[in-house]
């Protein structure tokens, strides 16, 4: 649901584009950030945002493994709860609310770990498993923006 609504935002704007003559109404970069949590079609959008250039930045269990790299490796399993869990022992009062100025002080570290978490799954032939994030790719996009 939402690649597909992502797909739809991309074509909107680009016809838009075309009609108004104004290439600067196109995306330059669309993204879809997501859970695996209970996710039943993940390989179906996965495959949609490809075919539709739409970048993904994945996460396997949930969010919460991004917030949990800037406190301590994870290579091992962990479960939704076992993460939320985590990121309140890190962070008491985080609640899917992120508290940015407890995280970017960390931010270094996270961009490590999770690049060196998706290096260790690609040399495993295990890429996307338990636990994985993609935020980390976002995050550099983003700052490369700025």
């Amino acid at each position: 649901m939402l690649v597909q609504r992502a797909v739809q935002e991309k074509n909107s704007a680009e016809q838009d584009a075309r009609r108004r003559k104004d290439q600067n109404l196109m995306y330059d970069e669309i993204w879809c950030v997501f859970d695996i949590d209970e996710h039943p079609f993940l390989a179906e959008a996965k495959q949609q945002a490809l075919d539709n250039n739409i970048n993904t930045a994945v996460s396997n269990p949930c969010f919460e493994l991004w917030v949990i790299l800037h406190f301590q490796e994870q290579r091992a399993f962990i479960d939704r709860h076992a993460a939320r869990h985590l990121c309140r022992t890190y962070l008491p009062r985080y609640e899917k609310r992120l508290p940015c100025a407890d995280l970017f002080p960390r931010y270094e570290d996270a961009l490590r770990r999770a690049s060196e978490l998706e290096q260790w799954h690609r040399s495993r032939g295990t890429t996307g498993d338990n636990p994985s994030t993609g935020v980390h790719r976002l995050t550099e996009k983003i700052k490369a923006q700025s």
